[in-house]
């Protein structure tokens, strides 16, 4: 009879073998070097960090992050976030995933943290652990020639501007200019000095090679950086000597709408582009509506990104804001792990702020774990829900009344993987 893999936290002598086991979960690399090692081992906090062994080698990986995540109202929640999930072939269907995804959930709540989220690399994965879709994503296929946009565009007229920049200046004014961005961004994450590392060249990962992109900033009249995005381009054969180059957006963050609007220009005027993908945006960005034509942005993908797994109730609930004046609602909320469930009263205030504690009054909704995590941050409608059989209303109304203190006026969006 084959043993069961033993799972713990790692130890400094397992980091080498838990890299190897997750690149290969993922198909990056069979093997790995010491360099990649050092580079990887730096995010991680082993406490945090389990892997299941079996016979001495790791065929199964799980890490999770402190990360503080933005919810509807601006606050700034504690979230673990789940990452580098993987199970080596070999091992599949044992369970060893389901372990590993029991401790940290435990864990995380011991350490007061409201929330769990990750990014789903498969959709039917992660439901079954109490998570639910939080945020959305969509990329788009700009094509530039048939935009309707004027391509003699020459700059913001606002006393604004726009320049290239050097790596080095990313490195200074990223991290603030996104702290500004995730402060009014429900959805998104803080970025760590690591993150800056990985994404600007100063620690590169062999199994993820780095290529400097192009920088570009936009500067208010003031001379703040308010924007800021990075690019490559690929350019073809020109058939018939017309242009032909394919411009990737690898990520563009704006703390106005006069910089983002600026940088889209921007790169939809750069010569010889017929081709520019967005690469992960919000799903409802500006983009499309930003094009004299709407339809030359073709959608590529409308997907669930961030989800969302509650760990304390009554502690998220009254974190975030709520609109439809004040109101009172009791949640029964079903967790099958017994980790987050029970009836809540989230009560709310003309101003939005709330208050969510437990009580025993009759329910006006039941719903599981999962589908509270796909309205916490007001993607979701609970009168959708209640329609698929998901939310079971108990009061007349009810779902009507939670659907106008959830929603949000513009939807969440998470712009990093993690």
């Amino acid at each position: 009879m084959t043993s069961s893999p033993e799972i713990r936290t790692l130890a400094e002598s397992d980091v080498a073998d838990w890299v190897r086991a997750k690149l290969a979960g993922f198909h990056l690399a069979p093997s790995v070097s010491a360099a990649e090692v050092e580079a990887r081992r730096a995010a991680f906090d082993l406490s945090r960090t389990q892997g299941a062994f079996d016979q001495g080698r790791c065929v199964a990986t799980f890490r999770s992050m402190p990360r503080q995540l933005t919810v509807p109202g601006g606050a700034a929640v504690a979230a673990s976030a789940v990452t580098n999930v993987s199970v080596t072939g070999t091992h599949r269907r044992r369970g060893l995933a389901s372990r590993m995804m029991a401790a940290d959930l435990a864990a995380a709540k011991e350490r007061g943290e409201p929330v769990s989220i990750l990014v789903a690399a498969e959709y039917p994965i992660y439901g079954r652990y109490g998570f639910g879709a939080a945020t959305w994503v969509a990329d788009w296929e700009i094509d530039v020639p048939r935009a309707g946009l004027d391509r003699r565009w020459a700059g913001p007229t606002d006393g604004g501007r726009v320049d290239l920049v050097t790596v080095e200046d990313v490195r200074k004014v990223g991290p603030a200019l996104h702290e500004r961005v995730r402060a009014v961004t429900p959805g998104a994450i803080n970025r760590t000095p690591y993150w800056w590392e990985v994404n600007t060249g100063q620690r590169p990962l062999d199994s993820q090679p780095w290529t400097e992109p192009f920088f570009v900033v936009y500067r208010d009249a003031g001379g703040r950086v308010d924007g800021l995005a990075a690019y490559a381009a690929k350019e073809e054969h020109w058939p018939g000597k017309f242009p032909k180059v394919e411009l990737s957006v690898h990520g563009l963050i704006a703390a106005s709408p006069a910089a983002e609007t600026a940088l889209w220009r921007f790169l939809l005027a750069l010569d010889w582009v017929t081709l520019l993908k967005s690469g992960h945006r919000a799903p409802d960005d500006l983009l499309p509506l930003l094009l004299g034509d709407p339809r030359a942005a073709r959608t590529e993908t409308y997907a669930d990104f961030m989800w969302l797994r509650m760990l304390d109730v009554p502690a998220a609930l009254s974190a975030r804001t709520y609109a439809g004046g004040p109101a009172a609602l009791v949640l029964d909320v079903h967790d099958p792990a017994g980790l987050a469930g029970g009836r809540f009263l989230l009560e709310t205030s003309p101003s939005g702020a709330a208050s969510c504690t437990p009580t025993s009054a009759s329910a006006d909704l039941s719903l599981s774990v999962a589908d509270l995590g796909c309205l916490y941050l007001g993607d979701e409608s609970p009168v959708r829900l209640a329609a698929l059989g998901r939310v079971s209303e108990h009061r007349t109304g009810a779902a009507r009344t939670a659907d106008a203190l959830f929603r949000t006026p513009r939807r969440p969006w998470c712009p990093d993987v993690f």
